[in-house]
């Protein structure tokens, strides 16, 4: 028995060596596919590179419906070709692959992009050489070296200007142009909207021409960005392309529905966007059958191929009593509501202001936007459907003067309408532009030209000013503690102002010589995040510890002008909104949505 017993042991163990030998290439196998969900992404030497970005792209999309001039027609859902992007860990790996038919590219900072159809297995960069380095730096940082000849002021009345739509040193910008040439192209941005002072032009040609020049034949000049940081492994961007190299994304709504709905500018319509399945139908803003392009402005786009902006879709705000959204249509004097429901538009005509601009909604449900030309503000109240203009103060008798003349300019055709000339100070144009409502209902407006605050008290109408020490302030917003949060353009800071004790505090941006195009709290996390649109990146400050962190925008030339944050899980949208489009990488806009990465 005790043998029988030893021979049946010896028969088994020596059966499990036999079963595992067989077993043995299957759980070789199985241990290579575990580890060929990591791409491993190395320098020549084979050093792990960390953060570098892997964005995944599809090569099956369903084909859209764009016969509508190139857009969908509307109504129409269309599938977006959505993108994933992630960053590498410490050990260069990263999980991305997916099934399906996909092309993955590489990028990384001082390494040149690689494309493949595969994220499995390892894959080595090639470092740039030192022309191609300093060639793929963002604007910013070739931003920073343009001096102006040491004249501080020209350049911020440069920047304010002149930066504002697109990026300014990018590749399209730095090229060699004669200074007539430079001369052509800011009278042309004049007549899209900015205003840099007629005495400033000639100079400011000369120096962009001298100093670009220079900037070319002397890259090593330019300093290099800031390095992307180990925060980057644990979050993932989503992009949903839409519209086309002509359009404008300018602002969006993160919807409590789900849905995202964003507004293409120049053509007048509305996306509406499912995040969840990358679905989106596209909703044509109705116009009267006689309406101008340009509305009551004009058409200051004569040379674009085409250009549908009637109405002018800017902001949006949705009501919390029934999800309605509100949007600013600033070439007309109007408010447009959509119907969620319905997907009807309503078109609330006004009989003043103009340039309706940013728009925010209050726990009365009542409406509040900036009227950036007339130097107002409105308040639209749902249930008695009538408005309310609240003149902000002008800043001297001239001001006062044109500010009173412009309802009866704008009755006069737009090709024979004298405007008043531009100057330093923008007189007659001091601007209100970014609004928000505070936690104890206060309204705060922000005036871009006249660098100043105002406070409404909605209850009585009372108006305050406060005089802002910094330049430039375009957008602002509310923290759960009632302190004021604002970008200042052309200083490249983050001001606080806290009302009670009327401090200001300012913060210095992470990434050199940013024009901050606007901001949002995330009132429940404590952090503000804030738009660079020169650097290609969006960046959060904890409130409380009053650290930085940077987010590398997946495409070159990503300039973003709005933030909304998702209140389940503090995931960040922004879009692509560089005009023209077609100079940003892929020459297509984008939605942008940056989430935590859930182990």
């Amino acid at each position: 028995m005790t043998y029988i017993d030893k021979t049946g042991i010896i028969a088994s163990a020596l059966s499990e060596v036999i079963m595992m030998r067989k077993l043995a290439p299957l759980f070789c196998l199985l241990a290579m596919t575990a580890q060929a969900v990591q791409l491993q992404v190395s320098d020549p030497e084979g050093n792990p590179i960390p953060q570098a970005m892997v964005t995944r792209t599809p090569l099956d999309t369903p084909t859209p419906d764009l016969s509508d001039d190139g857009y969908a027609p509307d109504g129409i859902t269309n599938t977006a070709a959505v993108t994933v992007t992630r960053f590498t860990n410490a050990q260069g790996q990263v999980d991305i692959a997916r099934e399906g038919k996909y092309s993955y590219r590489v990028r990384a900072q001082g390494f040149k992009d690689n494309y493949s159809n595969s994220a499995v297995g390892n894959l080595k960069l090639s470092p740039m050489n030192s022309q191609e380095l300093i060639a793929s730096y963002p604007s910013n940082v070739w931003l920073s070296q343009l001096a102006f000849g040491g004249d501080h002021a020209l350049k911020e009345v440069f920047q304010l200007n002149c930066s504002f739509c697109h990026q300014q040193a990018s590749p399209f910008m730095r090229n060699e142009r004669t200074v007539e040439q430079w001369v052509s192209v800011i009278e042309r941005m004049n007549t899209y909207g900015a205003r840099l002072p007629g005495d400033d032009i000639q100079p400011v040609a000369a120096l962009l021409q001298k100093e670009y020049r220079d900037l070319r034949e002397n890259p090593e000049q330019v300093p290099a960005p800031r390095r992307w940081e180990t925060h980057l492994a644990a979050i993932e961007m989503t992009e949903w392309p839409i519209g086309d190299g002509f359009s404008q994304m300018h602002d969006f709504l993160l919807h409590p529905n789900g849905f995202v709905y964003v507004g293409d500018n120049l053509f007048d319509r509305l996306y509406e966007i499912d995040p969840k399945t990358g679905e989106y139908t596209v909703y044509k803003v109705p116009h009267e059958g006689d309406a101008r392009v340009g509305g009551i402005l004009g058409n200051r786009f004569t040379l674009f191929p085409k250009m549908q902006n009637y109405m002018g879709v800017h902001s949006f705000a949705y009501s919390k009593k029934d999800g309605n959204i509100f949007i600013t249509p600033s070439l007309q004097q109007a408010l447009l509501e959509f119907d969620v429901t319905t997907k009807k538009f309503i078109t609330h005509e006004m009989s003043a202001g103009l340039y309706p601009h940013t728009i925010r909604t209050d726990e009365q449900d009542r409406i509040w936007f900036t009227l950036a030309l007339s130097s107002q503000v409105a308040m639209f109240d749902r249930e008695s459907a009538e408005f309310t203009l609240y003149d902000l103060p002008a800043r001297g008798i001239q001001e006062w003067l044109i500010l009173k003349a412009l309802p009866a300019l704008f009755l006069l055709d737009p090709e024979d309408r004298p405007l008043p000339s531009a100057d330093r100070d923008s007189t007659g144009l001091p601007m209100p532009y970014g609004i928000d409502v505070a936690p104890d209902g206060g309204i705060w407006v922000a005036r871009l030209y006249a660098n100043d605050l105002a406070h409404i008290e909605p209850d009585t109408g009372e108006i305050t000013m406060i005089d802002f020490p910094y330049s430039g302030p375009r957008r602002l917003r509310a923290d759960a503690n009632g302190n004021i949060w604002i970008v200042a353009f052309q200083n490249s800071l983050l001001v606080k102002y806290d009302p009670i004790s009327k401090d200001f505090t300012d913060y210095e941006l992470p990434v050199i010589n940013e024009l901050p195009y606007a901001l949002n709290v995330d009132r429940d996390r404590g952090t503000v995040w804030v738009n660079g649109n020169q650097s290609d990146t969006i960046m959060s400050f904890d409130i409380a510890t009053e650290g930085w962190k940077v987010f590398p925008m997946p495409r070159q030339r990503f300039f973003t002008r709005d933030i909304e944050i998702s209140e389940q899980d503090g995931a960040v949208y922004t879009t692509n909104s560089h005009f023209p489009t077609w100079q940003s990488e892929g020459a297509t806009p984008t939605l942008l949505r940056i989430t935590p990465l859930v182990d």
